[in-house]
């Protein structure tokens, strides 16, 4: 079963998007973090049991500017928690979803990220995502915590 872990928002300012939404939740965002892979900068709002997910450009050529050059700032994707995103992707490639991706990422906020493209999706784009445990970022990856 799927939870909804974060919805998406792409941004062109996240410092004109933070003052808004902590207004609108009435509450600070918990994380700044920049993806070098996907050239983005995050910002994490906790919304209930969800979180919300800003999403900035670093580069002109980054997928958020590329989406907000077409269809302008708005939701960008849906993201649901999955317990082992390796079994999920290949399940879902069985189910017949394209896949963007033959291998989970490191995306934002500690998780191994998969996007289903918006066509096997009803025009939505589709990320799920697990976290990463300590250990494996640590031993596997090499990353400093």
């Amino acid at each position: 079963m799927y939870t909804v872990e974060h919805i998406g928002i792409a941004v062109k300012s996240l410092e004109q998007s933070d003052p808004l939404f902590s207004r609108l939740l009435d509450a600070s965002p918990y994380k700044h973090e920049e993806v070098l892979e996907q050239g983005v900068i995050t910002s994490f709002f906790q919304a209930g049991q969800a979180k919300i997910e800003l999403l900035e450009a670093t580069h002109p050529d980054s997928p958020i500017a590329k989406f907000i050059d077409r269809k302008g700032e708005g939701i960008h994707h849906i993201a649901f928690e999955v317990k082992d995103i390796r079994a999920e992707m290949q399940r879902l490639k069985e189910e017949g979803f394209q896949l963007l991706q033959e291998e989970p990422s490191i995306g934002a906020d500690n998780k191994w990220v998969c996007f289903i493209h918006p066509r096997s999706a009803n025009g939505v784009l589709i990320e799920i995502c697990q976290t990463i445990p300590e250990t494996e970022l640590t031993v596997k990856h090499g990353l400093d915590l």
